[in-house]
């Protein structure tokens, strides 16, 4: 016999989705977050994704969607997460773990692209590190985070948060959903521009 519910952790994940779609600009932020990646796409940019551990999963995720394919049949858009092994490894062992995700941007962001920044906790030094070079370089950030936003919430351009104290995974369950949301938009502005 199972020591929780599950039931109880299928009502727990409906009651954090139900937080956040409760929240007053959740439809206005995601929708903005559409709007900048589509814009940078038309004009030539691309959208930079990165995270940690389930969140590089979900990094990885949305890029290979917008990369390859999500619903339909369309022209492949530029997305790339940063989950290269020798980079991360190189880097964290030359200048630290906080900057394994900024010296790729410092290398392959240009003013006009867009960082996709994801934290569970709003805390991830690695992509406050990243913030600061997009801000530095151009590029606009947009991050999911959970709880409060953490430090996170004051330094990127568009934080959209996931107000749930508990475990990660409930988080990212929702992170999840927004992900898909955002390629499906992004996919829906770049065929009403052909």
């Amino acid at each position: 016999m199972l020591s929780f519910s599950v039931m109880d952790d299928l009502k727990e994940a409906s009651k954090v989705l139900n937080d956040f779609i409760s929240k007053e600009d959740t439809e206005e932020k995601i929708e903005k977050a559409i709007s900048l990646m589509a814009d940078s796409i038309k004009n030539g940019g691309k959208i930079i994704s990165a995270g940690n551990g389930g969140s590089m999963c979900d990094a990885q995720h949305f890029a290979e969607e917008l990369s390859g394919r999500y619903r339909d049949d369309r022209p492949a858009y530029p997305a790339i997460a940063i989950c290269d092994p020798s980079h991360l490894t190189c880097v964290g062992n030359d200048y630290g773990f906080d900057y394994v995700f900024s010296r790729f941007l410092e290398a392959l962001g240009f003013k006009g692209d867009v960082f996709l920044g994801i934290s569970t906790s709003g805390n991830s030094r690695n992509i406050i590190e990243c913030c600061r070079v997009c801000k530095e370089k151009g590029l606009k950030s947009v991050v999911l985070l959970g709880k409060d936003g953490g430090k996170l919430k004051d330094v990127c351009d568009l934080p959209i948060i996931v107000p749930h104290f508990g475990y990660a995974d409930r988080i990212q369950e929702v992170h999840t959903m927004i992900i898909h949301i955002m390629i499906r938009g992004i996919e829906e502005l770049m065929a009403k521009n052909k």
